[in-house]
């Protein structure tokens, strides 16, 4: 009874077989389409072997006080620490049993200050690293993975961008490849060399966390998970391909080491600040005189803005490139020589890599359409010092400050002309909602809702037709700069 039960079960065997084999040539297609998606880990070998040669370690010197107790001297990789991540030097206490006019520095010596990374961007000794690792440096030391080691020149920083550019007399270098960065993709492994605690020749490993990580005005970084510590800065971030793809320069920690979010300046943007550093020693970049701020679902609905887009016009500086081509407080800026701008950061990067003296194109948004100007750009200065109106009369309590939480008062003449006002209603106090919306004590308030406030009264007869469900717009004055913001009215 045996045999037939096994020949049943053959037989059913069978029977499957025979169902599988219509099948088996779908079967056979997607287990191979499968197995192509799982890749062994990739080898870095050849990568380094390729580049290796072109990646230096950098030391800076700095003249200080010969101190005799060498004890009490912080090394280099310490004082990295400190600098990069407090953004000051490390302390250095004066040895108490030295002579009195030695601890004071009568005789000076070059001393350890720092150390970070660098590549090599051409066969004749230009190197690139980040502006941080060279600031300040007295003397730059660049040493090849060879050994040999030479006195560099630095051609020029840009802390803007974090970029640097030193020179050393050598011929015949093994120069970097530059890839593209608008290739690189997210999930894409990547590859780091650097001298990370001064330990030269480091290479670590990971993949890009993300791109245009927004954490500055001028970049947006290419976010990895590769491994960077102190000394890796200015090291390059290599791609598969064995090209150039960033500099590693920040990295996001509360601890002061590596916690699996690093930072590297995009190589594209690195080597425009370079060619103007190796050009002029300076970056020039141009710049509109506006403060702005994001477009948010409140500024949007307040202004008639359909999509959360562009760059909003906070303010406006006194005899700017924005004034003259009548740019105004309140404006959302959507494009820029054609392109749009998505969100406020983009601006100021699309409006730094203009040349100065560029006639360029914008659209703006103003009271509900576009609106199409052109302005000549300025060339980037530091921001003027921010006056604060005076306040000479008592507060005078209103409507506006239970709608909006702003204690008034008219201006005077003198206040008139010092500002070169026709007229305008004093900020005396400021409680909620007005402190929420960044309104200062000394502010002048020009316009609510677009409609001018030349006093008190007018003030008064806008804040009683408001509709208090909604934001609504407030033009300021601060100083020198006329600003827009958007308040939320109590309701």
């Amino acid at each position: 009874m045996a045999r037939p039960f096994v020949l049943k079960r053959s037989l059913s065997l069978g029977v499957l077989c025979a169902s599988l084999w219509a099948t088996g040539l779908q079967v056979a297609m997607v287990q191979p389409a499968a197995a192509q998606i799982v890749k062994g880990l990739p080898d870095f070998t050849e990568l380094v072997e390729q580049v290796g040669p072109s990646v230096v370690n950098i030391r800076t010197l700095e003249k200080a006080a010969t101190r005799e107790a060498q004890g009490n001297e912080p090394d280099a990789e310490m004082q990295e620490f400190f600098r990069r991540f407090f953004g000051v030097p490390m302390p250095i206490p004066n040895n108490p049993n030295a002579p009195r006019q030695q601890r004071r520095g009568q005789s000076e010596e070059a001393q350890p200050r720092g150390v970070g990374s660098g590549f090599i961007l051409s066969t004749d000794g230009f190197v690139m690293t980040n502006a941080h690792v060279v600031d300040g440096a007295d003397q730059v030391m660049v040493t090849l993975p060879d050994k040999r080691e030479f006195k560099a020149r630095i051609v020029g920083l840009d802390k803007r961008t974090d970029v640097a550019v030193v020179k050393i007399d050598a011929t015949g270098l093994p120069a970097v490849k530059i890839g593209d960065v608008n290739r690189l993709k997210v999930g894409e492994w990547v590859m780091a060399i650097g001298s990370p605690f001064g330990l030269d020749n480091t290479v670590t490993a990971g993949i890009v966390s993300a791109k245009q990580r927004d954490t500055g005005d001028y970049l947006s970084f290419i976010q990895t998970d590769v491994a960077i510590n102190p000394g890796n800065s200015g090291g390059p971030l290599i791609n598969m391909r064995g090209e150039v793809v960033g500099i590693n320069s920040q990295i996001y920690s509360r601890s002061g080491g590596f916690m699996g979010i690093s930072f590297a300046i995009p190589i594209d943007e690195a080597v425009r600040v370079s060619e103007q550093l190796r050009a002029t020693g300076k970056v020039q970049r141009g710049r509109l005189g506006v403060q702005i701020d994001q477009v948010n679902k409140e500024v949007a609905e307040s202004l008639g803005l359909s999509k959360t887009q562009g760059a909003l016009v906070r303010g406006v500086e006194q005899g700017s490139p924005a004034e003259k081509a009548g740019i105004e407080p309140g404006d959302i800026i959507l494009k820029f020589e054609g392109k749009t701008i998505e969100k406020s950061t983009d601006l100021p990067r699309m409006v730094g890599n203009t040349k100065p003296g560029t006639r360029s194109a914008i659209q703006v948004w103003r009271r509900g359409s576009t609106k199409e100007m052109h302005i000549t750009v300025g060339e980037f200065e530091a921001d003027k010092p921010v006056k604060k109106a005076a306040a000479e009369e008592k507060p005078q309590a209103s409507n506006v400050a239970k709608v909006l939480g702003l204690t008034v008062g008219e201006l005077t003449d003198t206040q008139k002309k010092e500002l070169k006002l026709r007229g305008g209603v004093r900020v005396d106090a400021v409680a909620e909602p007005a402190a929420r919306a960044g309104i200062q004590e000394g502010d002048v308030i020009l316009a609510l809702a677009n409609i001018e406030t030349p006093n008190v009264q007018s003030l008064e007869a806008l804040t009683a037709k408001l509709d208090r469900s909604k934001p609504v717009s407030l033009l300021i004055r601060r100083g020198e700069w006329a600003q827009y913001t958007v308040i939320r009215p109590v309701r």
